[in-house]
């Protein structure tokens, strides 16, 4: 039996029918600060592409330069392209991702991957002929 994801108490169907001053009181504090303080421009043009995209009037891909928005219950099974100082990295929203910052969705540093040493950075690649 699959286990039904709860937030604090609450499946993603009871989060989504709260008003935000409700969810506000359940989050954490970090999360409820920036929250209280009010959204920002960009985040409330944002929130109003979210808005019309669950309405089926925006087609295009989400795409957003907003790390620091927090996920609200609304957003879950979205697709949101974040961009991580790079390029837009798209993230799907699970009911897990509820609370957190989408900044912490998408990672901005990459494991460092080397290919062969070139030629003369080493001692013995000296002794290796060039053709």
């Amino acid at each position: 039996m699959a286990k039904i994801f709860t937030y604090r108490g609450k499946t993603i169907e009871e989060l989504k029918k709260l008003d935000l001053n409700e969810f506000i009181k359940i989050i954490p504090s970090r999360q409820r600060r920036s929250l209280k303080k009010g959204f920002t421009e960009e985040q409330k043009k944002f929130l109003m592409k979210i808005d019309k995209t669950l309405k089926g009037e925006y087609k295009k891909p989400l795409r957003t330069h907003c790390r620091d928005l927090v996920v609200l219950p609304k957003m879950v099974n979205l697709t949101i392209h974040v961009h991580n100082g790079n390029k837009f990295v798209p993230v799907m929203i699970s009911p897990e991702a509820v609370g957190m910052f989408l900044g912490e969705l998408s990672l901005t540093r990459q494991k460092v991957e080397h290919s062969a040493p070139g030629i003369g950075a080493t001692r013995s690649s000296a002794a290796v002929s060039v053709k």
